[in-house]
């Protein structure tokens, strides 16, 4: 190999100097050379855009500057990296830096997830691309597998724990018995959870996240507004103990499938059986279960974030899109024929967990049977334990049903005589 030409550098541009980019920056000035060597040119880091470009980040301080346009418009910046976070002013200059025929690596599930649909167009039309591995699960690769690894499959679902900070909260709550409050505050503390946590715990984030991968896997850009949803605050230690006298555990899933003509695509608490792949996935770690016509199901399990794994897969991609600047990608296009609206939770097809306080009657049971079979529910399995002062709590585990018809049961039930209180229902998925 002869001597690499400096004038083929590739230069490369940052928006943003957080958590996230300054371990990109890092990465870049660490292993230029290893870099140079797989690329087969240098790659450059030319300038980093801040809002305070004085303050020492223990970064060579001429690196800095103000305007994140000037960085875009500089001739010498082939490629931006955008990891400031928020739709603006991100989704205005990614746009800026592909209409001028640029490409993009993000870290941004949020901006993808609201205009990703005309990001890749802009792409496609000025010729750049998009990759978005760092906005998924972190430092799991998953975006490539899927596009590249995984192409000769029919994808047919995903299910995917992606959210690191509900998965802890949960973790906690199952293994020591605490109160959803006490493992936040423990999340909080160690800095797995946000001052402000309503977009992890309220299920915002995995919904940001599943759209863009059910918009990968269909093709189709899906609305994530319309992503039906429902966090994890409402889940009592005394769910998770009957889960796991049932055989299952719970965890916050996103979950993205063909349906018919249509596509489910929600995020929710969902019961698993012990031996579903995501059952054993534990702390922060994030895993996304697909199913391919030919390959089957494949698990990927890592880091969902932190600084480290996910600069690890913000340079990923900066690598190969370094590596193809010459020729478009076609196989991470992301292109995406139209916007979708999943199906409302009404229409899905679901098992269901719930728990329920009863006067300790007779005669409850058999009305809440009647009930269910009026509503062609059937029960698959069933526990009552006697609560305090002549109460009896209830636990009964559905066969799949459409959620409608779940729901039309359970509100008819709360009304009867005999009952105090509904106090849960959990989703439950039996297979990956």
């Amino acid at each position: 190999m002869g001597m690499m030409n400096q004038d083929q550098a590739i230069g490369v541009g940052l928006l943003g100097c957080g958590v996230v980019g300054g371990g990109v920056a890092e990465l870049l000035l660490r292993n230029r050379d290893a870099y140079a060597h797989r690329v087969g040119k240098p790659v450059v880091l030319k300038a980093i855009a801040v809002r305070d470009p004085s303050r020492d980040r223990g970064l060579p301080p001429e690196l800095f500057v103000s305007d994140p346009a000037a960085v875009i418009d500089d001739p010498e910046i082939a490629l931006i990296v955008e990891v400031m976070g928020g739709v603006s002013p991100a989704r205005e200059l990614i746009m800026r830096a592909l209409e001028l025929g640029k490409s993009v690596v993000t870290a941004n599930k949020e901006v993808l997830a609201k205009h990703g649909r005309e990001i890749f167009e802009a792409a496609q039309k000025g010729g750049g691309a998009v990759y978005f591995e760092a906005a998924v699960a972190g430092g799991i690769p998953l975006i490539m597998p899927l596009q590249r690894g995984l192409a000769a499959n029919s994808l047919a679902s995903v299910q995917g724990i992606i959210n690191g900070t509900t998965n802890y909260i949960l973790t906690r709550m199952a293994k020591e018995g605490s109160t959803f409050d006490d493992a936040l505050a423990d999340a909080q503390k160690l800095g797995y959870a946000e001052a402000d946590p309503t977009s992890d715990v309220e299920g915002h984030d995995a919904a940001y996240k599943l759209s863009l991968l059910a918009s990968l896997l269909f093709g189709e850009h899906v609305d994530t507004e319309a992503v039906p949803r429902e966090g994890i605050s409402g889940i009592m230690p005394q769910d998770l103990t009957y889960a796991r006298e049932l055989g299952y555990v719970v965890k916050l899933l996103g979950i993205a499938k063909r349906a018919g003509e249509g596509l489910e695509a929600r995020v929710h608490p969902t019961m698993i059986p012990v031996d579903h792949p995501l059952a054993r996935i534990d702390g922060v770690t994030n895993a996304v279960t697909v199913h391919g016509d030919a390959v089957g199901e494949v698990t990927f399990s890592g880091p969902g974030a932190g600084r480290g794994p996910t600069a690890s897969a913000v340079v990923g991609d900066l690598l190969n899109v370094a590596s193809l600047l010459d020729t478009p990608d076609r196989m991470m296009a992301c292109l995406q024929s139209r916007t979708v609206s999943p199906m409302p939770l009404d229409e899905v097809d679901s098992a269901f967990y719930l728990r329920l306080q009863a006067k300790d009657v007779p005669g409850v049971l058999g009305a809440v049977g009647t009930c269910f079979g009026t509503h062609r529910v059937s029960v698959r399995s069933f526990v009552q334990h006697p609560a305090e002062g002549g109460h009896a709590e209830l636990v009964i585990v559905t066969h799949r049903v459409r959620e409608a018809s779940f729901r039309a049961a359970v509100r008819e039930i709360a009304e009867m005589p005999g009952i105090r209180a509904i106090s849960n229902v959990i989703h439950v998925e039996e297979q990956a």
